[in-house]
């Protein structure tokens, strides 16, 4: 029996005279995601991608993990194939369901006849096979409203697929279809999430982390790198920009009201990040905020902040709460990264009464009270770049 893996298509089936461009780079992301694993044709059809390994022995558990990861495919499952003939589907069916069956109770057929010239309809491909499951399977029942397993028959051009039922895949649409954006990345759980919540809207995204050294530890950077490598299978490989960020915060430090030094110092983050975006041909930021979580997330330290900002800044998790977001950090499996205990620098100096309505007025003169020019472009200047590749 010649075993692949089926594709089913959410969003992307929606997109029109557009579908071929979305198609094309979800089939993109999959050969990228698979190329370690062997050589595969992909194959489209009715919303639909067939996944075929040239090589018998292709690890297809693990090709079903990589792509399940994969935004634009909403659905994903391994299938046997079969000749057209309803005879042969019953001889590759029966026992290729065997796994799927034993510990269930109760099934249901669903066939799916795209090829018209079918000797046989729908419903007398279900009951005809049905029956030979029963057969084989005398401890089952059926149950057409809530089986514990569909077996489903799909009739294509040149094949008929069988197998036992859809898991869950990433959804969205394909990484790469709406563009690029710079990620702010700290070290906490939020902005991990964000990051996941974008790629699945088809943003390329890189990320951008502050470090304070000796405030700050290499733990804490590595801490960084390695959230990122729990977002690459997700993201995609992720240019990671580490900036240096000691002399700004003690210059803040020195130049700045104590009330206003986070807000203040989350506006030279922005226009840092924002400079290299603009030399990446990055035309967004992406951060982690959340309305009312902490002191500069407040409604009046968003607009202050928003003030520096030539380019959208999307916050996807703004109307969040933090069980909700911490249920996407398991999701994403960055949970147990993100509360390790390194400190990233935006603890560093944290004023112990932060305004939390300031005015935009006051944060400009406070702002301008010092030429923060200068250590703005040594920061830009001085980011490092490492790729964050897939570690697969």
């Amino acid at each position: 029996m010649k075993e692949l893996i089926i594709i089913k298509e959410g969003e992307i089936a929606l997109k029109g005279l557009n579908k071929s461009n979305f198609e094309d780079a979800l089939i993109r992301n999959l050969r990228h995601r698979l190329k370690s694993l062997g050589r595969f044709v992909y194959k489209r059809s009715q919303s639909t991608i067939v996944i075929m390994p040239e090589d018998d022995n292709t690890d297809l558990d693990t090709a079903m993990e990589r792509v399940s990861k994969v935004f634009g495919a909403a659905a994903v499952c391994r299938a046997v194939t079969a000749p057209k003939d309803f005879e042969e589907i019953c001889a590759a069916a029966v026992p290729y369901i065997a796994e799927s069956i034993m510990q269930a109770k109760t099934f249901k057929v669903e066939a799916k006849r795209s090829d018209k010239k079918f000797p046989m309809n729908s419903p007398e491909i279900c009951k005809e096979l049905g029956g030979r499951i029963l057969d084989a399977y005398p401890h089952l029942n059926v149950d057409v409203k809530n089986p514990d397993v569909t077996v489903t028959v799909e009739i294509r051009d040149t094949n008929a697929y069988i197998h036992a039922g859809n898991l869950p895949a990433a959804g969205g649409i394909p990484v790469g279809t709406s563009g690029k954006a710079l990620l702010l990345l700290s070290g906490g759980i939020d902005s991990p999430v964000a990051a996941y919540m974008m790629a699945k809207r088809g943003i390329q995204l890189a990320a951008v982390h502050f470090v304070s050294p000796p405030y700050t530890s290499e733990r804490a950077r590595l801490k960084a790198e390695r959230l990122c490598e729990k977002l690459a299978p997700w993201c995609g490989d992720m240019p990671f920009y580490c900036v240096p960020f000691t002399e700004i915060q003690e210059a803040l430090r020195g130049n700045c009201p104590e009330e206003l030094f986070t807000v203040i110092m989350r506006r030279l983050m922005l226009e840092i990040a924002q400079r290299i975006a603009g030399k990446n041909d990055m035309h967004a930021l992406v951060t982690g905020e959340s309305v009312g979580q902490v002191a500069s997330q407040t409604m009046g330290a968003i607009v202050c902040t928003d003030d520096v900002c030539r380019m959208p800044v999307f916050r996807p998790v703004i109307g969040m709460d933090k069980i909700e977001i911490t249920a996407l950090a398991r999701k994403i499996d960055t949970f147990d990264i993100s509360v390790e205990p390194y400190e990233d620098c935006c603890t560093v100096f944290t004023p112990k009464h932060p305004k939390t309505r300031p005015s935009l007025s006051e944060v400009r003169t406070a702002q301008d009270s010092f030429d923060y020019e200068p250590l703005i472009e040594k920061a830009v200047n001085g980011a490092e770049l490492k790729i964050i590749k897939n570690s697969f």
